[in-house]
């Protein structure tokens, strides 16, 4: 049979039927491969041009080399007087700077075998590890793939990075690690690393770390200890040794594990330390608060700003703060705060230990005497039990125990009876605090500072935090304020029952602790008396806008000042720092300068940075200044701060103010002189905490007690030159009262100390007059008013311990009785003429 030749061309099945075919199909496949492979490559090229143009825009947010250089050397700074005594240290926390020749072996080898085996491998970045951790994450097993230098830049810098678990977050990791790598070798790594780690306790470092937990070196760490201090690095909190002991070794031993795998540890060396109970001694590393310690946190929340400003690192960049303390007159501050509110503590304890509130004393030692057989303020807490449920329901233990779902019925029950708890609520409530500040008036410098009694106890600011009405204290602005609108110290006003409405419809009606004398008043007398409706009149005839603008423009400059009336008589908190700073304004001659804390700064290089000097500008007349400061020289001579002079002996040309707060809440004392301005506050932390008696709850008798301490030590030491003087008022010469009997000029001069100081009688045209005059300039100069227009006996008053007697003129005809002046607690005494 012959083979049609053809036949395959009907045969379906033929092979030779299906080439053309398939040739198409696999031309038609590798066209779409092709199509394809482009589309990825594309994509692929897209992809990596997005990912470059973000990896480029991350890279200049990662820290510069510059910047990673700097942190490898970085050094805190440290802040010194003026003296160049060291005040304080600026760091993140405690830490000591060591070299990894100064670590245990140990120490390292359980580091690089927990948290980064392979950390001599790698460039900064573990591939292997970080995938893996990516899978475990997914599974739901959370893992670390952060390498230790990854761990580093955390460290270094935390807000340049962040720590939240973003993709940003992440790429700067890693682009920063990778410099890091690049920068440093890897032994410098791991010295930084272990220099900067946290520990607890505002501890930093493996040094710091190794004397909190075990009280050594970090050269001297065991396996275990090392162990257990690479385990917290996990999570500090959480694996703490002292708070979690169990935890902390479980953890421990897995570091151990890890050893044992890594080839650090034997078996049997594994064995043995893995049944090692866990040893703890912790030593807390105390931070030397130095001798300025609130000064030096108030420069630090400066500096703070200042570094920002200026592209520093207070804690990095080894600067050398020099500020104006001065050494030797904090520590006289420090001694007189110390020894004074001492004093006032054991009055105060005595005081509300008693069921009378009868005074004991005006002397201090006898309350020193009875502080020991008394228990300090048994009566304030037996006479207010509400109060003391007040101060329970404050206490966070209170709250505590009510959010667990007690009532406040039993949560009040087992407080009450929980006695370290009670004893610690009494001894917080009632514990007197005080803040002192002095300064250099000329300068504007700051030269000494204490926030409180104890810087450890009560970490509050009494001298630029707290806000306490300043009472009579701000008086010296009202009447400053009322000499620049041109009224004079003589001026006089009615001392009776003022009345001023204000503004809503409501009446205003100021008094004294003493009443009402009845009688007319100079405006100098009611500034040295500090009489309340003598400064309420005046307050109302300046007007309070132009008391605000003074009280601005002297120093007060931050606290709020409310727009009533009452502020007259110091009702709006202020610092203890702004009310010296305004009456380092008037012994200025009226030339505020902002209170100036630093002088300047320095870098590691001793290259100055900054100087910080302030302008002085004149916000009050001179005339109205030397007016003002004789107004208060009154004050410490004749008025509420008499005691400064006789108690602590002070010589020197001195003016001052004291004031005290409604239910003696708060004491203050401020006294000028031509080189210094001191300033004391004095109270409790709560306000409804106050002193007892209204003799020892005055300003003249509480906060006086410190100033005048730091005075007198510091015009002892020649610290403040005592021949300083302010300048006089410019006045006429003095009048002359003529007398209307020799009878009466008799009986003085045999009696000379009928005399005041400053006084003396002359004799002119055979009539016998008292001569108003200065004396050496340590007491104030008062002048005899013109013949008629008032009791000239009054001007005479206060002055001297013995009666002074009024003089009648010759054209009044009759004599003038001036009664009795009583002001703030003390009587004046005005006596009718001699006959």
């Amino acid at each position: 049979m012959v083979e049609n030749k053809n036949s395959h061309k009907s045969d379906p099945y033929s092979p030779v039927q299906h080439r053309p075919r398939r040739r198409s199909r696999m031309r038609r496949l590798w066209r779409y491969a092709f199509i394809l492979s482009g589309v990825c490559l594309i994509a692929l090229l897209a992809v990596s041009i997005v990912v470059a143009s973000y990896i480029a825009k991350i890279v200049p947010t990662t820290p510069s080399v510059e910047a990673l250089l700097n942190a490898r050397s970085a050094q805190p700074s440290i802040l010194v007087s003026a003296d160049g005594t060291h005040l304080a240290t600026f760091s993140r926390g405690q830490q000591q700077q060591i070299n990894l020749d100064h670590v245990s072996p140990f120490v390292l080898e359980a580091l690089i075998a927990t948290e980064d085996h392979r950390f001599y491998a790698h460039r900064g970045v573990d591939v292997s590890r970080t995938l893996s951790a990516i899978v475990h994450t997914l599974r739901g097993d959370a893992q670390g793939g952060s390498t230790i230098t990854q761990q580093l830049v955390r460290n270094l810098f935390p807000e340049q990075i962040g720590r939240s678990r973003t993709m940003d977050r992440k790429l700067r990791e890693i682009i920063t690690a990778v410099k890091i790598e690049k920068t440093y070798t890897k032994d410098e790594i791991l010295e930084t690393y272990l220099n900067s780690v946290p520990f607890l306790y505002n501890v930093i470092g493996i040094e710091m770390a190794a004397r909190t937990y075990f009280d050594k070196s970090a050269a001297d760490l065991d396996a275990a200890e090392s162990a257990t201090l690479i385990g917290m690095l996990k999570g500090t909190s959480y694996y703490n040794p002292v708070i979690n002991p169990e935890r902390a070794q479980r953890r421990r031993n897995v570091v151990l594990a890890q050893m044992l795998k890594h080839g650090s540890l034997s078996a049997d060396e594994f064995a043995a330390l893995r049944d090692q109970p866990l040893q703890v001694r912790l030593t807390r590393q105390s931070d030397p608060f130095g001798v300025a310690p609130h000064f030096a946190a108030y420069i630090r929340r400066q500096l703070i700003e200042w570094a920002d400003a200026n592209d520093y690192n207070i804690y990095a960049d080894g600067l050398i703060i020099e500020s104006t303390i001065d050494d030797r007159l904090q520590q006289a501050a420090t001694e007189a705060v110390e020894r004074q509110s001492q004093v006032l503590q054991d009055i105060a304890d005595v005081e509300w230990a008693r069921s009378s509130s009868r005074l004991i004393s005006q002397t201090p030692a006898a309350y020193g005497a009875m502080r020991k057989k008394i228990e300090p303020f048994s009566y304030f807490w037996t006479a207010q039990p509400d109060l003391l449920d007040a101060f329970m329901r404050e206490s966070p233990d209170y709250k505590k125990a009510v959010a667990a779902g007690q009532s406040d019925k039993e949560a009040l029950a087992k407080l009450k009876d929980n006695e370290l708890f009670m004893s610690r609520l009494r001894d917080m409530k009632t514990r007197l605090e005080a803040g002192f500040v002095a300064m250099d008036p000329n300068s504007g410098e700051v030269k000494a500072w204490i926030g409180s009694r104890s810087f450890e106890r009560d970490q509050f600011d009494h001298v630029a935090q707290a806000e306490r009405q300043p009472g009579s204290t701000f008086k010296p602005i009202v009447y400053g304020a009322a000499l620049e609108q041109g009224l004079k110290p003589d001026r006089i006003y009615p001392d009776g029952q003022v009345e001023i409405r204000a503004p809503d419809g409501s009446v205003w009606r100021p008094t004294d602790m003493s009443g009402f004398s009845g009688r007319m008043m100079s405006m100098r007398e009611g500034l040295i008396y500090s009489k309340n409706t003598i400064t309420a009149q005046v307050m109302q005839e300046v007007g309070l806008p132009n008391v605000i603008r003074l009280a601005r423009d002297v120093g007060v400059s931050a606290s709020r000042l409310d727009p009533v009336p009452s502020l007259s008589l110091g009702t709006s908190p202020v610092t203890l720092l702004e009310m010296v700073s305004a009456y380092s304004t008037i012994a200025r001659v009226g030339q505020y300068r902002e209170p100036v804390t630093i002088r300047k700064i320095t870098d590691r290089d001793g290259n100055v940075v900054a100087e910080f000097n302030t302008e002085a500008r004149r916000v009050m007349s001179e005339e109205t200044a030397v007016e003002l400061i004789d107004m208060m020289r009154g004050v410490v001579r004749q008025g509420t701060a008499t005691e400064v002079r006789s108690r602590f002996n002070i010589v020197a040309d001195i003016a001052g103010k004291t004031g005290t707060t409604q239910n003696n809440t708060d004491g203050w004392f401020i006294m000028m002189h031509p080189d210094m301005v001191a300033g004391a506050w004095v109270g409790f932390n709560d306000s409804r905490v106050t002193m007892r008696s209204d003799y020892w709850g005055q300003g003249g008798h509480n906060a006086l007690l410190l100033v005048g301490d730091f005075f007198r030590d510091t015009l002892k030491a020649k610290r403040i030159n005592v021949k300083a003087k302010f300048p006089q008022p410019k006045r006429p010469p003095p009048l002359m009262v003529k007398t209307p009997s020799d009878d009466w000029v008799n009986k003085v001069t045999e009696n000379m100390e009928l005399i005041p100081p400053g006084y003396g009688l002359i004799q002119r045209d055979g009539a016998a007059t008292l001569l108003v005059a200065p004396d050496d300039g340590t007491q104030a100069v008062e002048r005899a008013p013109a013949p008629g227009a008032d009791e000239p006996g009054r001007y005479l008053s206060g002055i001297d311990p013995e009666p002074v007697p009024a003089l009648r003129t010759e054209t009044s005809g009759s004599s003038h009785n001036a009664g009795s002046a009583q002001s703030g607690g003390v009587d004046v005494a005005i006596p009718d003429a001699i006959h």
